[in-house]
């Protein structure tokens, strides 16, 4: 019965912490959208931390990975096709 309870109340303890310091990270990051700061590294990182505990911010995490790699295949694209032009 001990165990049990422990269990529960650790996993709730934990889950409580994770939710706070992920929001916590997560809303600098998007504090420091409007003020100087490393906005982008930030929002990634409180999503990170989200996702350990909760499936909504794993899907974005997920979201966002899937939008900067394809950013990053078009502007190779764009840069390897001036490449070409410029030849």
């Amino acid at each position: 019965m001990f165990r049990q309870a422990f269990h529960v109340t650790y996993t709730t303890a934990r889950r409580i912490v994770i939710g706070v310091v992920g929001a916590s990270v997560l809303l600098l990051g998007i504090i420091m959208l409007v003020t100087p700061g490393p906005a982008f590294v930030l929002i990634p990182l409180g999503l990170a931390i989200l996702a350990i505990e909760f499936v909504w911010a794993r899907r974005w995490l997920h979201k966002l990975r899937e939008m900067i790699s394809q950013r990053n295949a078009d502007s190779r694209a764009e840069r390897a096709d001036q490449h070409r032009r410029e030849r």
